[in-house]
């Protein structure tokens, strides 16, 4: 695979590009969806759209697949134009969300559907309905009904229907989202097994984080019809460019007060009187001006009463995880953060003390929201999708 892009903003990748979306624009009536997107897809790479109801997504996947007609910009796989190509012209398969099987037609006839108009003798067409059943753990499953088998087996007949013409690019449809979460475990992981073993290019939309992070090489978050951040998982957790993507790819603590230089090149906010918390400085801003400092829960912990440079506060809730625990502490001064500490580390209506530690990754800064004072405040976050 070709050295992929896993860098904030543009969503290009240097080389071997096998899709290409170049200001990709799009709106239902007066409704904007899409607003002049770009994204590169290495050739066999699997890629992830993730975001919330509404991001565009689904959009987007669509107008990869011919269903939808972009009102600007291009598309173009492997190299060709095919913004205005018919979508069975283009070398797609999809999966839809909800599968979109035949009921009156068997497990092999569903499959073999994909092949219709393709030229195949009957011999051929069925060594390759049972060569792709085989590939997703159900061979010999050709003469079974649809409507007898399971959601993960129904599934995989959809996605094997997919893989049947042999397409250029694979389309999947929040693929797991109709199963319950036990069965949605075990389909993923036969999923990852056979994306793995074609090396085929896949775009895949979901609004699951653990779902895009378990079956993507890189993640592409969509808000509001625009990229906000591309890049593989640990990268999108650990370097988000902004609040959005921090809130909602995973949990996150968000402290807002005025910036100030710390030792040598290092960036600090104030997060109460005689506070201050280090982090990465992203945006161009200067000192005393109104910042934001994002940190996840597991780069807090608790440290010992009275240590300097430190918030202390009353542990309001906690959620158990087993060897470690959630908790929600309550500083005097109104400030609230989440901890993520072992379980034993303290109970409800204890005093601790917080500070910047534990094993997550640095803090980020950025601009504070508009509506901030210069006044620190802080509040927990987890977007919901």
């Amino acid at each position: 695979m070709s050295e992929l892009v896993e860098t904030a903003g543009a969503g290009r990748s240097p080389s071997r590009a096998f899709v290409q979306i170049e200001r990709v624009e799009k709106s239902f009536g007066a409704t904007p969806v899409l607003r002049g997107l770009s994204l590169d897809v290495a050739e066999g790479e699997v890629l992830a759209l993730l975001g919330p109801s509404g991001s565009g997504k689904t959009t987007l996947l669509r107008l990869l697949a011919g269903f939808e007609e972009a009102d600007g910009g291009s598309i173009r796989l492997g190299g060709a134009d095919v913004t205005r190509l018919a979508p069975a012209k283009r070398g797609v398969g999809m999966v839809f969300q909800h599968y979109a099987l035949f009921p009156h037609l068997d497990v092999g006839e569903n499959v073999a559907f994909g092949l219709h108009g393709r030229g195949l003798a009957k011999e051929e067409s069925a060594r390759r309905v049972a060569e792709v059943l085989a590939l997703v753990d159900l061979a010999g499953y050709e003469r079974r009904a649809v409507s007898a088998l399971s959601g993960g087996q129904q599934q995989r007949v959809a996605l094997a229907r997919a893989l049947a013409p042999a397409p250029r690019l694979l389309l999947l449809d929040e693929p797991l989202s109709n199963l319950d979460p036990a069965l949605r475990e075990r389909t993923r992981r036969k999923l990852q097994e056979v994306l793995r073993r074609l090396g085929i290019t896949t775009v895949l939309v979901t609004h699951e984080q653990e779902e895009a992070f378990d079956l993507a090489q890189r993640v592409a978050v969509l808000w509001g019809g625009e990229l906000q951040q591309v890049g593989a998982p640990e990268e999108l957790h650990e370097r988000p460019t902004n609040r959005t993507v921090a809130g909602f790819v995973g949990r996150a603590n968000f402290l807002r007060g005025p910036l100030r230089r710390g030792d040598g090149d290092a960036w600090e906010v104030v997060v109460a009187d005689g506070v201050a918390w280090p982090g990465e400085l992203i945006d161009s801003l200067r000192d005393g001006d109104k910042a934001e400092l994002m940190l996840r829960p597991e780069s807090l912990a608790f440290v010992a009463a009275g240590a300097a440079n430190t918030l202390t506060g009353r542990v309001v809730e906690r959620r158990y995880n087993g060897a470690t625990s959630r908790f929600r502490v309550e500083a005097a001064n109104g400030i609230e953060v989440e901890v993520v500490a072992p379980s034993n580390a303290a109970r409800v209506d204890d005093t601790v003390a917080v500070a910047p530690g534990g094993s997550g990754p640095h803090g980020r800064i950025w601009a504070a929201p508009a509506a901030s004072s210069p006044t620190a405040t802080a509040d927990v976050a987890e977007l919901e999708p």
